[in-house]
């Protein structure tokens, strides 16, 4: 598991790396507490969206058990009018949690570069 001080980077690289950043937190599955976060609009409660994510996490893992894939979950892209949403898993036990401005950023944008840093975390 990464340090704190490797978490905190995590989310800072990736604050500084996509336009649009709204907020972001690498996320603790089981407890869905935040282990690191950042947010630049004060009303976005990130402990909640953790929270809530975590859930989101726990249940596709038990949709994938249930229906007896033989696959992992790699990312959750949820699309909103305004904003985007995207879960990277980091290891079985921890995940990023990411949301974006639509307006100013696209997919496949906001999918590389939190690959390319979750990637360099884990190198």
């Amino acid at each position: 598991m990464a340090t704190q001080d490797q978490l905190n980077a995590l989310i800072a690289d990736i604050a500084s790396d996509i336009n649009g950043f709204i907020g972001a937190s690498v996320v603790d599955v089981e407890s869905g507490l935040p282990l690191a976060s950042k947010s630049i609009r004060p009303e976005f409660d990130l402990d909640v969206a953790s929270a809530y994510n975590s859930e989101m996490v726990k249940n596709k893992r038990k949709t994938i058990d249930a229906l007896r894939l033989e696959a992992t979950l790699e990312d959750m892209l949820l699309t909103l009018d305004t904003q985007l949403h995207l879960l990277k898993m980091i290891d079985d036990d921890t995940f990023i949690y990411l949301a974006a401005d639509r307006q100013a950023t696209n997919i496949a944008l906001l999918r590389s570069a939190v690959n390319r840093h979750v990637a360099a975390l884990n190198a």
